[in-house]
C-alpha cells in the first residue's frame, strides 16, 4: 500500500489552508523590500495613525509598522527554516538510528535524551541569551542544539511504530527504499514540528528581551508595542503582530497534523 502525501492532503481542508497560508507568508517575505520602506529609518512622525504613507502608523521612533512587520516575518521565516533543518538533522540521525539499531545503543541515546531534557531546553537558552546576546545566525544554532531532543525521542518511538506497520512492509516489498519511507513521512513531521518550535521561541525571547537589537523580530515588536498599552497604537502595532505570529505558528501547526496522521492513522478518527 503507497501513501501519497498529495492525496491526503486534498481529502484535509485544513492542512490546505496551512499550506495556503504558509506559501503566502513565505513569498511576502522574498518581495518584502520591493514594496516597504527601510524599517530603521527614523522619522519625526512618531506613534502616528495609519494612513496612505504608512499603512499601520509608526513607532515610537518614527519607524514605519508595516515595513517592520514583514521583516520581521522574514526573521520568522528564516529562524523556522533554518533551525528547523539543522534541529531535524540532529533529531533524525540519532532518533533514526537507536529507533532501527535498538538494543544497548538504543538504551544509552534514551539515557542521554532523558538526562538533558531534565531542564527545560528554554531555561537554557534565556540564561545563554540574556549573557551572550546571540545574533540571528548563533540564535538559530542555539535553538537546535537544545531543541533536538525531543524531536529526536519523538523519531525514535514514531521509527519503531512505523517499521511494524503493514504499509512499510508492503512498501519494502514493491522496492521501496528505507530512506524513501524515512523522506516522505518521519523527517517531514520532525522539520513541521522543529520549525514550529523554533518560531515560538525566537518570538518568546525576543517578547522578553534578551534576544539581540541587530535583527527585527515580531516577539520585538510586541514587547515594544506593550509599553504604549495605554494608547491606541496598540491596534495597528501590537495586533498585527500578534496575528502575523499566529499565523506562521497555526499554518506549521496544520501541516505538521496532517503528517501525523499520515505517520498514525488512528489519529484520523481523533
Amino acid at each position: 500500500m503507497h501513501i501519497s502525501v498529495r492525496k491526503n492532503l486534498k481529502k484535509n481542508k485544513s492542512a490546505q489552508a496551512g499550506l495556503v497560508i504558509l506559501t503566502i507568508l513565505f513569498l511576502i517575505t522574498i518581495i518584502a523590500p520591493l514594496f516597504t520602506k527601510d524599517p530603521e529609518t527614523f522619522s519625526k512622525m512618531i506613534l502616528s495613525e495609519p494612513s496612505l504613507t504608512n499603512i499601520l502608523g509608526t513607532n515610537d521612533l518614527g519607524q514605519d509598522i508595516f515595513s517592520r512587520l514583514l521583516f520581521g516575518l522574514r526573521t520568522s521565516m528564516f529562524v523556522s527554516i533554518s533551525a528547523g533543518l539543522l534541529a531535524t538533522l540532529l533529531s533524525v540521525a540519532i532518533g533514526v538510528l537507536a529507533g532501527f539499531t535498538g538494543g544497548l545503543f538504543d538504551e544509552v541515546i534514551m539515557r542521554i535524551i532523558d538526562s538533558m531534557l531534565v531542564i527545560p531546553s528554554i531555561i537554557i537558552l534565556i540564561l545563554i541569551s540574556a549573557f551572550i546576546k546571540p545574533n540571528l545566525i548563533s540564535l538559530v544554532i542555539l535553538i537546535s542544539l537544545f531543541h533536538w531532543q525531543g524531536g529526536a525521542r519523538i523519531i525514535r518511538g514514531q521509527t519503531l511504530v512505523i517499521k511494524q506497520k503493514i504499509h512499510i512492509y508492503s512498501a519494502r516489498t514493491f522496492g521501496a527504499k528505507k530512506a524513501y519511507i524515512l523522506t516522505r513521512h518521519i523527517i517531514m513531521a520532525s522539520f513541521l514540528h522543529n520549525a514550529r518550535s523554533a518560531v515560538f521561541l525566537e518570538a518568546g525571547m525576543a517578547f522578553i528581551g534578551i534576544s539581540s537589537l541587530s535583527s527585527i523580530s515580531l516577539g520585538t515588536m510586541m514587547h515594544n508595542a506593550l509599553e504604549f498599552y495605554y494608547l491606541p497604537v496598540w491596534l495597528w502595532w501590537l495586533l498585527p503582530s500578534g496575528i502575523m505570529l499566529s499565523l506562521v505558528l497555526v499554518s506549521f501547526t496544520l501541516l505538521s497534523n496532517l503528517i501525523e496522521k499520515i505517520i498514525d492513522p488512528r489519529l484520523k478518527d481523533a
